[in-house]
């Protein structure tokens, strides 16, 4: 069964779980992996480094400047981690050690966008969400993968 509040995308990349995690459990490296274009750096007063429960502020940018703060919802080091805001979005990235067709030891990384219990889901279509996630999420894990590895192509 799918559901439309819950935007799933994963993608191979050559680099250990606990690499990618301790990029994802940086809030300083979110703005390089952001592949949405909105995200524009960590808040200076937040932890240098996440876990669970920490709060974290990041500035932003969808046509306006503004800022978020994010709550750690789930976390498990080196395997899961994920944030939420006011409004519940919950953004998830899920590493799993895997090989690739070639035998290249890598990570299974799935990234989340879940807004399955958040209120007036009508906003979200009405902004748009529904339709640009799939592909924000493409190119956050595109640059993620660039990142570590150096050999992804990225759009932005």
């Amino acid at each position: 069964m799918t559901n439309r509040y819950l935007v799933s995308r994963e993608r191979f990349i050559a680099a250990t779980p606990e690499a990618i995690f301790e990029i994802l459990a940086t809030p300083a490296m979110h703005s390089v992996i952001d592949g949405s274009g909105t995200v524009k750096g960590a808040q200076p007063r937040g932890p240098e480094r996440l876990s669970a429960g920490a709060k974290f502020g990041m500035e932003m940018n969808v046509k306006v400047d503004y800022k978020i703060l994010n709550t750690v919802c789930e976390f498990e080091e080196g395997r899961r981690i994920a944030w939420r805001h006011f409004y519940g979005h919950v953004w998830r990235y899920i590493l799993e050690p895997a090989t690739a067709a070639d035998g290249t030891a890598g990570t299974k990384v799935t990234e989340q966008w879940d807004a399955r219990a958040v209120r007036g889901k009508f906003f979200l279509r009405l902004a748009g969400y529904l339709r640009r996630h799939p592909v924000s999420i493409e190119e956050t894990l595109a640059r993620l993968d660039h990142h570590l590895t150096g050999t992804a192509e990225v759009n932005g």
